[in-house]
């Protein structure tokens, strides 16, 4: 198994969430997937990688959107014969030490995601507005696209191989934020088993956030757009007359 980590300028936080996660579950690999760092990221995680043999780092030309990053990584995963491909922020929202849930979780399932909004899931240090917009956002997505996943955002999850190759990756267009969506949709739209499991998502202390208002409206666009096509294609399929019956011998 193998966890992906995409990076941008998170010097201040990868060595620390890369020691959290190899104490965690020390048989459990990590792949950084760097988008070329200005602030020396992508060096800090060559001596991590110089230092203990289950850390691997996917150096990429440039800031390329998380989606992508997640592409890159998880082709290298594929390539590199893994069974199991995780994913997992490098901010410390989503804690090592609950990785133990997903793994749990994955018996019979394609896909586990890491979820703040089933029961026993929380978010820590989060304003009351940013909570609403999580939840809102999550319900919009449940009803326009009519999946049954409390936290189709999340970005804390366990795939299958088999769940990654039966997607298929080279189609995906999705490069920010709303990759997360439009994977778990792919999951559920080709007929895989996706689970749920509680986690305490924990908001960054150090660096950053990469999400801002511009970010979380192309997200919503695309949800729309996609909801409003698989509305008008579910119409057609319903207009579409249905062939004969097949008339028994006499």
């Amino acid at each position: 198994m193998v966890v992906v980590i995409p990076t941008y300028d998170e010097a201040a936080n990868l060595a620390w969430i890369v020691g959290r996660l190899r104490r965690a579950q020390p048989d459990v690999d990590v792949l950084v997937v760097d988008d070329h760092s200005p602030d020396g990221t992508g060096q800090i995680a060559d001596g991590l990688a110089a230092a203990d043999s289950h850390v691997h780092v996917l150096h990429r030309a440039g800031k390329g959107g998380l989606g992508a990053a997640y592409l890159a990584g998880f082709a290298w995963a594929l390539a590199a014969g893994y069974d199991v491909v995780g994913e997992m922020d490098a901010d410390g929202s989503h804690q090592p030490e609950q990785l133990h849930r997903l793994l749990d979780g994955l018996q019979g399932a394609d896909l586990v995601i890491g979820s703040r909004w089933v029961p026993g899931g929380s978010v820590v240090n989060w304003p009351r507005r940013r909570e609403v917009l999580s939840r809102g956002g999550n319900l919009y997505v449940r009803l326009l696209l009519g999946i049954d996943v409390r936290d189709a955002t999340a970005g804390y999850r366990l795939f299958r191989r088999e769940a990654l190759e039966k997607i298929d990756l080279g189609s995906v267009r999705s490069t920010g934020y709303v990759f997360q969506t439009d994977l778990v949709t792919r999951c559920l739209r080709a007929g895989l088993v996706v689970r749920e499991v509680p986690i305490e998502f924990v908001e960054r202390v150090r660096g950053e956030s990469k999400m801002s208002g511009q970010v979380a409206l192309e997200s919503l666009k695309r949800i729309t757009h996609w909801g409003v096509r698989e509305r008008w294609e579910q119409a057609r399929r319903r207009r579409s007359p249905r062939p004969p019956k097949a008339r028994r011998p006499s």
